[in-house]
């Protein structure tokens, strides 16, 4: 195997660099190949660095500001906070019944807290990309093609948690949330031989919050590296840009 052919594999692979390669792209993918060179053979460059941290820091920040408006949650299908599993039956039922008013009520509820706590995650967004250090930088370059969300989630994800939880509870309580919970379930059990499971809300309406979260820095991610348009400022146009 030529040392050509290792280079372009490494860069196609490195996160942060992976752009819609062509035929017509074979004269810049050199010379990018140049800028990352230096980091993974442990020399170390400032510019490629600072740019990982800003595309880090620009990626999060948008995806932060896209779930924590009105409608940033419900508004989007790919991240909409659904019916737990564990109720669906009760909706299901309560739908047939007439009562599909308290079931949509809840689900928007749920929905509304997750927009609610979304802001609290950008700080430790930004605590952890301050803590970057050079190996970890290297790690994401060297990673699949959302190693830096992963990067994130692993550095955040339980910081997060411990964040929204609180908020998440206010707000479900706040918005009508628990009380819609609460009435489906007294309906449903009113029923002869019905009985629902028991659900920690709090704890569910959070973790999809996240997993929401996370998604939407993927796609931000993924922006920046094959949309020259998301590169929004000088940094990352000279860091990604052809």
């Amino acid at each position: 195997m030529s040392r050509g052919f290792v280079k372009r594999t490494l860069f196609l692979a490195a996160a942060g660099f992976i752009f819609s390669v062509t035929l017509a792209s074979a004269g810049w993918l050199d010379d990018l190949i140049g800028k990352i060179e230096p980091l993974t053979s442990g020399q170390g460059s400032d510019d490629t660095i600072a740019g990982l941290k800003e595309a880090l820091s620009v990626g999060a920040g948008k995806a932060v500001e896209a779930v924590g408006r009105s409608g940033g949650y419900f508004g989007n299908e790919s991240i909409r906070i659904l019916m737990p599993e564990k109720i669906q039956t009760v909706a299901d039922t309560l739908g047939k019944l007439g009562y599909q008013k308290p079931v949509d009520d809840f689900v928007l509820s749920m929905n509304r807290a997750a927009e609610e706590a979304a802001p609290q995650a950008k700080a430790h967004f930004l605590d952890a990309v301050k803590k970057m250090t050079f190996e970890d930088a290297k790690s994401v370059l060297e990673g699949g093609d959302t190693a830096a969300t992963d990067y994130l989630r692993g550095k955040t994800y339980d910081k997060i948690f411990a964040a929204f939880m609180p908020i998440v509870s206010n707000s479900l309580d706040q918005v009508g949330g628990t009380r819609y919970y609460k009435e489906m379930i007294s309906k449903f059990e009113a029923i002869p031989l019905m009985s629902a499971e028991s659900l920690d809300l709090n704890r569910y309406v959070t973790s999809q919050a996240l997993n929401g979260l996370f998604f939407m820095v993927g796609e931000e991610e993924k922006k920046i590296r094959t949309d020259p348009a998301a590169r929004v400022t000088d940094l990352l146009q000279k860091v990604f840009g052809s």
